[in-house]
């Protein structure tokens, strides 16, 4: 079913489908975490995606897209998205971001899961954050560190807007901003949003309406409506928000080579309450500190 511009609402069975679909890219991301270490090089963890992906019946989104030559994105300092997997070893203290994703076929349809997350690379898997703990009192000792646990905040922020009472798309924008600026007094400085990639509707594609704002945009958008998948998708930097496109046309880098950053969940909008389709725990612990309890599906 389509509403609005365009934006396709899923009905429960559909839903079904698309957590099928996202829980492999859980599993990626898992795999990911366990084997992104130093000496390992991007091309070998897309060797382990693409692993991931056949094991589970599924078939890569990002493989082929406009001819893109990986079944993940990985984008390390100041690559802020679309890194092609390459041979170059991971070095302890690179900051690191792995999109990835998968499409399941049923129905005569492909249904798509789409998530993203970012490490700092050391000798050992990198820790992974405690949802448990208020992000203004994490502890963090370093500019990665602080630029990390920001991108980590706001996506959550901006999935938390999607439950607000008769929440519009621009909600999630306006909450993922707000939380990007709450920390720039705890660090004295502000993380810029990048503004040219955003986050995206979801489903039977794997980009779709609406556009997902990072930021506080003006005008009247749609409202949140049951069935309506969204990929809240912050993208951050240490320094300007001005990026370039290399000559690959993919790869994109911070203009002032600052430090980039990128997390993404999936979000699904169901009647009694929204349900992050990525996460095992459908995100009831990272969202309870927005005072969240998501549903089940």
């Amino acid at each position: 079913m389509l509403f609005g511009r365009g934006i396709e609402l899923k009905n429960r069975t559909q839903l079904g489908y698309m957590r099928q679909a996202a829980l492999i890219v859980n599993q990626i991301h898992e795999a990911v975490w366990e084997n992104a270490r130093a000496g390992v090089t991007p091309r070998q963890i897309d060797e382990i995606s693409a692993q991931v992906i056949a094991d589970g019946g599924a078939h890569s989104n990002f493989l082929g897209y406009f001819d893109y030559p990986a079944t993940i994105c990985i984008s390390v300092n100041d690559t802020v998205v679309h890194g092609i997997p390459g041979d170059v070893p991971f070095e302890v203290g690179d900051l690191v971001s792995f999109d990835c994703g998968c499409y399941l076929e049923r129905d005569g349809k492909q249904w798509h899961g789409d998530s993203a997350f970012s490490v700092i690379i050391g000798e050992e898997p990198a820790p992974k954050p405690d949802p448990s703990i208020s992000a203004h009192a994490y502890p963090t000792s370093s500019e990665k560190e602080r630029l990390l646990e920001i991108t980590r905040y706001s996506t959550w922020a901006g999935v938390a807007a999607i439950a607000g009472p008769r929440a519009r798309v621009n909600d999630i924008g306006a909450a993922i901003e707000d939380a990007v600026d709450s920390f720039g007094e705890r660090f004295g400085w502000t993380a810029g949003i990048v503004e040219e990639f955003t986050g995206h509707g979801i489903g039977t594609a794997m980009h779709q309406a609406p556009d997902v704002f990072n930021f506080r945009a003006a005008g009247r958008s749609a409202a949140i409506k049951p069935g309506m998948v969204l990929c809240v998708e912050p993208i951050l930097t240490r320094g300007s928000n001005r990026v370039t496109t290399l000559a690959d046309d993919w790869t994109v880098k911070t203009v002032d080579h600052a430090l980039a950053c990128h997390w993404e969940a999936q979000v699904a909008v169901l009647p009694e309450g929204i349900c992050v389709l990525n996460q095992p725990d459908f995100g009831q612990a990272a969202l309870a500190p927005f005072g969240i309890k998501p549903v089940k599906l």
